[in-house]
């Protein structure tokens, strides 16, 4: 019987606290330049493969009960797309987890960015009666009703990822806190253009795809310190979170604002290799020791490669591997437990150079925090997701 229940969990992979995942990344994220020398700082140790063993673990533990049970679960997955690396290990660490052999049904669509298509997923997953939904908002609005529908159908719905604004009717949400990702960007270009001597700091951004709510809380987060520390931010337009939006927009950046920025800031991985191409093409030099300091967020395998040679400044974890996190909030309520509403991803902090070690800074929930710096190994990029 289907039922909507709200809750304790206690993710196995939340108890880890580095993280570098599984699964591979798509070939068209390959990084466009040219290698450049690579830090030669030492990073402490990290746990990446701890990591992922604990994702594994929690979803094994997840199927293991569904398959026991010889019931299997049906549910509906309505994914944003697949425009980013980043993406497709989101997909794939859901799938993984809700497999046939761990005793689920998984109906999986892929929305291609279109908000009416997920609405539609969604509705026709409440047709086909299923036992759950999983739910990767495009946008972060426009859910009211749809979720109004889920409710009156009596299933349960978990938001992944993005968030959703406009509404309270779902049972659980796994992912990240972008203003917190945000705020980490702008604390860490604070110190790092302290430690650099850089007087003046005129900044572009290129955002995500408008309403997602990672382009709102990245924006959010950034923006305070844009306006603490009287930045100069030029100019923001969307990438849509894709390769090519961020050339395409960085093209236009190289033309409109040539020899008037130092900073780029890219709200994704893929995005950043797009504006690397434009800035290559433009003869503009980034990263260790170019003339633009590079940032950007996801921190996929490539994107570390990037960190690792020098060419990305910093990248900020985003973690995609929500999957195991999901079976075991259904196998929760499967069991009639209560599971908590909101659960937050593991993710640390990736740098290329190991002057500074740690930044400190008040999160989205008002308190100071004082948070590890990584500088990028190859151990860490061989163990990424």
């Amino acid at each position: 019987m289907k039922r909507k229940v709200v809750s304790v969990l206690l993710s196995t992979a939340m108890a880890v606290t580095m993280l570098a995942g599984c699964g591979g990344n798509s070939g068209s994220s390959a990084a466009p330049s040219e290698a450049a020398p690579a830090s030669e700082a030492a990073a402490p140790e990290t746990a990446p493969s701890a990591e992922a063993a604990a994702s594994e673990i929690a979803s094994s533990e997840a199927g293991t009960e569904a398959a026991a049970s010889g019931e299997t679960i049906s549910v509906g997955f309505a994914q944003v797309g697949h425009e980013s690396d980043w993406r497709t290990a989101a997909t794939k660490s859901v799938q993984d987890a809700f497999s046939a052999e761990n005793g689920f049904d998984l109906q999986f669509v892929d929305c291609d960015n279109d908000s009416a298509a997920q609405l539609e997923a969604v509705r026709n997953f409440i047709q086909q009666d299923v036992d759950y939904i999983v739910i990767d908002p495009i946008v972060s609005t426009g859910w009211d009703t749809v979720l109004q529908e889920c409710e009156d159908a009596g299933i349960p719905v978990i938001v992944i990822d993005r968030t959703i604004d406009d509404s309270d009717k779902y049972t659980a949400w796994v992912g990240s806190q972008f203003t917190n990702e945000g705020l980490a960007a702008g604390a860490w270009l604070k110190d790092y253009a302290a430690a650099k001597g850089m007087d003046e700091l005129n900044i572009l951004v290129i955002s995500g795809t408008t309403g997602a709510s990672a382009q709102l809380g990245r924006s959010n987060g950034f923006d305070e310190y844009v306006k603490a520390e009287g930045w100069n931010k030029l100019d923001e337009q969307t990438g849509d979170f894709t390769q090519e939006g961020g050339q395409e927009v960085m093209e236009s950046y190289c033309k409109s604002y040539e020899g008037k920025f130092n900073v780029v800031v890219c709200q994704n991985d893929n995005e950043a290799f797009g504006a690397q191409q434009a800035m290559d093409a433009a003869g503009v030099s980034y990263g260790v020791g170019g003339d633009v300091v590079l940032i950007s967020f996801d921190a996929c395998t490539a994107g570390l490669q990037q960190v690792l040679d020098g060419k990305i400044n910093a990248d900020f974890q985003c973690n995609p591997l929500s999957g195991p996190d999901c079976a075991s909030i259904v196998q929760k309520l499967q069991a009639g437990e209560e599971v908590e509403k909101e659960t937050f991803m593991a993710e640390p902090w990736y740098v290329a150079e190991s002057d500074l070690t740690s930044i400190t800074y008040k999160n989205a929930s008002g308190e100071e925090v004082t948070e590890d710096l990584i500088p990028v190994t190859q151990e860490i990029v061989d163990a990424a997701y």
